[in-house]
């Protein structure tokens, strides 16, 4: 008996406002098999998938982006790890632990070999850390810190969303670089987190009362670096703090991304960048895979990592069913680090 297999399909794109629940169905599929299997293609059984808050983006059904949206009535998809069950690849063997894109919201799944990574399995690290410490997120942070920003000891970064999985890298990169770290996050205990991994300042922004007493309380001199992961008002914030020459890295703007033309925050505080001679960086983080950052990141935090010198926190759901809410929940601050689903399979095997 063939194993069972679940999808995770878009019922309507949502242009603006907030998704909800309806907006997903979850329906059981045909499962693939060796023999539906094109040349160079594998089967791939899915053991964990990463929620990004770039799908915001993706639901809209916009054409105008740098990555497709999802297409109503076919399954959503990112990144995700993997087992190779099957394969017509001479790249990849039964028993390989991959990870890629392309991954399908389906328990198994077919890819082309072009769209995934072998990446070393039986090295006592979990296969989710691929979609964390070792993976996107964690790149991101170099990238927009280390390669972007050109940090310098001694300099004052602003991190938003500091405990998540963006923030709680680029904290430990920055600290790394002898920086001092002031971070902002959303609960009292992820602002103890963000404190375990070397802030130097760390706040609640949801009671802190007024942002901007707070970050001026916080970096009394200025802000050389602000790293943004939320925008609206703490970019705002921001804006008016910085000092001469900052340096803003645009990563993403997660408190806008549901909101409507009604309800979305308007900057005040562009004027000081012309005058502060500040840049900020927009960028997306697949740009720079094929560049030697991607080494040096991986280098690096490798290294850390083996040494004990570096945390990561994942915030897991259980069960593919339970993924729409997982994401959902992203848009709410209601996940606690990086954010996956493990799936789950009555019928694994390796």
């Amino acid at each position: 008996m063939a194993p069972s297999n679940t999808s995770i399909k878009l019922v309507r794109n949502i242009p603006s406002g907030t998704p909800t629940l309806d907006d997903f169905k979850i329906e059981t599929i045909e499962t693939p098999t060796k023999d539906s299997l094109k040349p160079d293609q594998v089967l791939v059984r899915t053991l964990y998938l990463s929620c990004d808050p770039y799908f915001r983006g993706r639901l809209t059904g916009t054409r105008d982006s740098y990555v497709a949206s999802f297409a109503p009535g076919k399954p959503i998809e990112g990144l995700g790890v993997g087992i190779v069950e099957a394969s017509t690849s001479s790249k990849f063997s039964e028993g390989d632990l991959v990870t890629g894109g392309s991954f399908l919201w389906e328990t198994r799944h077919v890819l082309s070999e072009s769209e995934i990574t072998k990446v070393p399995s039986n090295t006592g690290i979990s296969p989710a850390n691929y979609l964390g410490v070792l993976g996107m997120p964690s790149f991101t942070a170099y990238v927009g810190l280390v390669s972007l920003c050109s940090p310098k000891a001694g300099e004052t970064i602003l991190v938003s969303a500091a405990s998540g999985a963006v923030g709680q890298m680029v904290v430990q990169l920055a600290k790394a670089r002898g920086l001092r770290v002031i971070g902002a996050a959303g609960s009292d205990d992820k602002v103890d987190f963000v404190k375990s991994l070397g802030a130097d300042v760390v706040f609640n922004y949801k009671t802190c009362g007024s942002l901007q007493e707070t970050v001026k309380k916080a970096a009394p001199q200025g802000i050389d670096i602000y790293f943004d992961n939320v925008g609206g008002e703490l970019l705002d914030v921001a804006l008016s703090s910085m000092k001469f020459n900052g340096r803003i890295a645009a990563c993403g703007m997660i408190s806008q991304y549901n909101a409507t033309p009604e309800t979305a925050y308007r900057i005040k505080n562009l004027v000081n960048i012309v005058p502060k001679k500040v840049s900020i960086f927009g960028f997306i983080v697949t740009d720079y895979y094929s560049k030697p950052d991607y080494k040096n990141f991986i280098d690096e935090v490798s290294a850390s990592l083996q040494q004990g010198k570096v945390q990561y926190k994942l915030d897991e759901v259980t069960g593919l069913e339970n993924a729409p809410q997982a994401l959902l929940d992203l848009f709410e601050g209601k996940n606690f680090g990086k954010r996956v689903v493990k799936v789950t399979d009555t019928n694994q095997r390796l």
